[in-house]
């Protein structure tokens, strides 16, 4: 992502079964985080751990 594009957020629709919402919303407050904010977390930190490991 350029820095020129960084602040613009892109919005994509999600369908998660019940299950995974409860425990996504769960590890959200346990981390005082939005479940938006969770979500956004995790995938930020698995492109990291994939950039990380192909370098």
């Amino acid at each position: 992502m350029s820095k020129k594009n960084e602040g613009e957020k892109k919005q994509v629709l999600l369908r998660l079964s019940p299950t995974l919402w409860n425990e996504l919303a769960s590890w959200a407050e346990d981390e005082f985080r939005s479940i938006n904010g969770q979500i956004e977390y995790l995938l930020t930190e698995a492109v990291r751990k994939r950039k990380k490991s192909n370098s």
